[in-house]
């Protein structure tokens, strides 16, 4: 199980949640903006409940509380978790990641 990938190998991120509606959906559309504004536009952030996140994906944000059930569903997966929907560290972390070509990191 990979712990980090390279922003420059990640092309979708899937943002998982539990039910597909409510918060997560408006941390969705929080974290596309703060990627156009850092003029990423190369990545897609998809947003899936976690019975159908693919098996394949690369990349996965989703709130701490289900990242167990996510690593289950992705096991190849870097899943990154968060305790905040909004403003959480987690997602300026991510944006500096691509903005400099570092790792992202569990």
């Amino acid at each position: 199980m990979p712990t980090s990938i390279k922003a420059s190998d990640v092309t979708t991120i899937i943002f998982a949640c539990e039910a597909g509606i409510g918060s997560s959906l408006m941390s969705v559309n929080s974290l596309k903006k703060k990627m156009k504004a850092a003029n990423i536009s190369n990545v897609n952030v998809v947003h899936k409940a976690v019975n159908v996140v693919p098996h394949d994906a690369k990349l996965i944000i989703c709130h701490n509380g289900i990242k167990k059930s996510v690593k289950a569903k992705a096991p190849d997966a870097v899943v990154v978790g968060f305790n905040f929907f909004f403003n959480d560290p987690v997602f300026d972390k991510i944006i500096t990641a691509f903005k400099e070509g570092t790792e992202i990191s569990e």
